[in-house]
């Protein structure tokens, strides 16, 4: 039966996202997508929803929301302090939900994106194969106060038996980003690709599904290259010397040397990185 989660604070940036939008980058339409694949993938797995089920993806700061139908969820990735109706409830578990209840977040602890995952699925829009909020593509591009997600409501869940797992989330703290070789790297001189490799970076202020700019600087000789085509992780070198990591929102074509290729976990990782983080690559060779 269909219901309604309403939402009464729609927090710092939340949107529907599930595993992406395949096949239409030659559009120049973004693959999208969540950004901690591992994490959203937790949830749905725990409510034996399939892995690639859509989920709300929630940044820094969680929602309030209301539940208008029964549902069983899960809450998955950063630890944001969930409450159902203001008593603390844990992530990695299922949880029962009964029609008025009210899902809140607190304190952040750590990791910066968080997941709500919810027993059969949100049933939002579906265009060009995805339910991934991406403006120009979807009709909303994040939630707002007022907003309605219908979703499959659970008629039978608190017949069901609760189900928790231990989930290491130590990733979410880890420094080190594995990456490959970008099409560019060969051009850097060694030097630079020891400095590449051997500093430690942190997250700057401009860190968004899009991109992640790092702060720190290094001196770039590379001259820009023809529009090529980029992908979620890839790492561009700015002409000032700073380096850019391509997100799940990013472009599909770029004109600055791409120097290095985050791996998917790597990805996992840096999607839950706040800014100051410190990160270092560790350069993998494909065998």
């Amino acid at each position: 039966m269909k219901a309604e989660i309403e939402v009464t604070r729609p927090g710092l940036f939340s949107t529907i996202q599930d595993m992406g939008r395949r096949g239409y980058l030659r559009y120049g339409v973004p693959v999208s997508g969540v950004m901690d694949q591992y994490a959203a993938k937790i949830g749905n797995l725990l409510l034996q929803n399939p892995a690639d089920a859509a989920v709300l993806e929630m940044t820094l700061i969680g929602p309030t929301m209301i539940f208008h139908g029964s549902a069983k969820i899960a809450i998955s990735g950063a630890d944001f302090s969930p409450q159902v109706n203001k008593a603390p409830v844990s992530n990695n578990a299922v949880i029962i939900i009964n029609p008025g209840d009210e899902l809140s977040f607190g304190r952040r602890i750590f990791g910066c994106r968080t997941y709500l995952a919810v027993s059969g699925g949100f049933q939002t829009e579906n265009p060009l194969d995805s339910q991934s909020w991406y403006e120009g593509v979807t009709a909303q591009s994040k939630l707002e106060r007022g907003d309605n997600i219908p979703f499959n409501s659970a008629e039978d869940a608190a017949l069901e038996t609760q189900t928790a797992v231990k989930v290491e989330s130590g990733y979410m703290e880890q420094s080190e980003i594995a990456a490959f070789p970008g099409p560019e790297y060969h051009l850097l001189s060694k030097e630079e690709q020891e400095i590449l490799l051997n500093f430690q970076f942190s997250v700057g202020k401009n860190a968004n599904r899009m991109a992640i700019q790092l702060k720190e600087e290094f001196e770039n000789t590379l001259a820009p290259i023809l529009t090529g085509p980029v992908l979620p992780g890839t790492v561009q070198l700015t002409p000032s010397g700073r380096l850019i990591i391509l997100m799940r929102d990013c472009q599909t074509t770029g004109g600055y040397p791409r120097v290095l290729q985050i791996s998917e976990e790597g990805m996992n990782v840096l999607a839950q990185k706040v800014m100051g983080d410190k990160l270092q690559f560790n350069l993998k060779i494909h065998q």
